[in-house]
This record gives C-alpha cells, structure tokens and sequence, in this order.
C-alpha cells in the first residue's frame, strides 16, 4: 500500500525518500513563503533563499528534484498583493511545473531560458505560450547546448526589457538562479561564466521592482557555491575578492581557489 502511494507522487528514482525529508521541505518551501511574505508586508525590498527554486513539482507530483514547488507558493503569496508578478528562470532545465501551474492566468509572466530537446523535462517549447486567459503569459526560449555569455545575454537584455516590464509591467519579479546552466556543470551543457551568469542577475536587480532571488538546479557543488556567493554579492552591491578565504572547506574547490573559473 504504501509503495503505491510512492508512485502516486512520483517518489521514486530522482525524488527519493530520505532521512529528513519532510524537514527539507518544510525548511525550503516556508523559506520562499516567508521571503515573499516580507515583500508584500514592505520589510524588503530583495529577499534571497538558495535553498528554493524547485521548479519542477507539480501540485501533486515530485518531479526533477523536486519535492514541492516553492516558486508556485511563493508567487501565491505575491499575488496576494501584487497584481502582476514576473518569473524568470536561469535554470538550464525548463521550469515546468511554474509555468503550468500559472498557464491560464494573465497576473503571472513565466520566462525560461532553457535548453530544449531531448533533455528533461522535454517541456518549454518556443510554441508554448499559455492557455485561455493565459495566452501569450508563458514565453519560452529554447537555447542550444554550449550557448555563451554574448549570446545568452543579446536574448536575455532586450527581451526582459521590450516585452517584460515595459509591455507586462510587473509589480514584483521573482528570479530562479540554476547554477546547472554555467560552464563545467555535471548535467548543463550551456557554457556560461560566473560573470555572465551573474550579469543577468545584475540587471534584473537594476529593475528595481520587489526581488525574491531562489536557488534551483546545479550539479557541480563547488561551483553553485562560488556562483551563489558572487551573485549575492552583487544583490548586495558590494565588492568580493577573487580569492577565497582559507577555510577548513578549501579542498572540496581544488584545484582552483579562485572566485572565478576559466570558461573554455
């Protein structure tokens, strides 16, 4: 019986069952709640939580990693006050489970830049635009594999600006950062820097609408590390070293103890 209820949800093969689980996700999905809470009650103007982004949960399936989809009830709580929220996705893997829980509806603006293909989820297609209500609020950007920062960004800036937030007009944006889409990733086959990964970030932040800033995927941990800690830098608009600090942790970011990392 209870295997059958694992199936059910999809607890199986890249959602597994762990110690602690229910914790996990009590700890990332109320971080995103909370974070969005803040903006709507004016204590914020950008709130971070790297432990969200979990993109690709249904409303009442695991799927990608995923074992609840934060993003969706954090925008939830957005629209509580705000009445247009944008979402943008840095992931290399399509947020599928954003995008359809807001497919029908005109309040929510989801924006993906993904690699799409024979990759999962096999979702995110340039004709997926939204449904009904909907139509022409879900826009997708199918990328190839090794796309750069110069190509990336040439999409990224002009779009965001002409179609997003002078057309939309959003009240608040939330931003998912996947770190799967930089150079060297375990599963990403994009070939993105830390710097044009973190310029995207930078220029969303210059938009200055209320921010919540999420995590998502990324398979190289020392790398998600380096480029999480830059890019909460720039939030924060203050200035880092590229080298970093000794710690007990130094080895697990050999052979490089640099902030930044040669894209080849």
């Amino acid at each position: 019986m209870n295997r059958v209820k694992y199936q059910v949800v999809n607890i199986c093969q890249d959602n597994p069952i762990f110690a602690g689980l229910l914790d996990y996700i009590r700890s990332y999905a109320t971080g995103s709640i909370a974070g969005a809470r803040r903006l709507v009650e004016n204590q914020a103007d950008i709130v971070i939580n790297w432990s969200g982004g979990m993109h690709n949960a249904k409303k009442s399936e695991a799927s990608g990693f995923s074992y609840v989809n934060d993003v969706v009830l954090a925008i939830l709580e957005l629209l509580k006050k705000f009445s247009r929220v944008l979402y943008i996705d840095l992931d290399f893997h399509h947020g599928d489970g954003v995008e359809e829980a807001f497919y029908t509806t005109s309040r929510v603006l989801t924006m993906s830049f993904h690699k799409f293909g024979d990759v999962f989820p096999g979702t995110g297609s340039a004709l997926d635009a939204g449904f009904g209500e909907g139509k022409g609020y879900a826009v997708n950007f199918p990328l190839d594999s090794g796309v750069d920062d110069a190509d990336y960004l040439f999409v990224f800036k002009p779009v965001i600006v002409a179609k997003a937030v002078e057309v939309f007009q959003p009240e608040a944006i939330v931003l998912q950062c996947g770190a799967d889409s930089l150079a060297g990733d375990r599963i990403g086959t994009f070939n993105l820097s830390m710097k044009g990964h973190g310029e995207c970030v930078k220029f969303v932040r210059s938009l200055n609408k209320p921010l919540l800033v999420l995590g998502g995927g990324g398979y190289t941990i020392r790398n998600v590390a380096r480029c999480w800690t830059y890019e909460t830098a720039i939030l924060l608009e203050k200035e880092i070293s590229d080298e970093l600090p000794a710690t007990d942790y130094s080895d697990y970011f050999t052979p490089s103890s640099s902030l930044f990392l040669d894209v080849t």
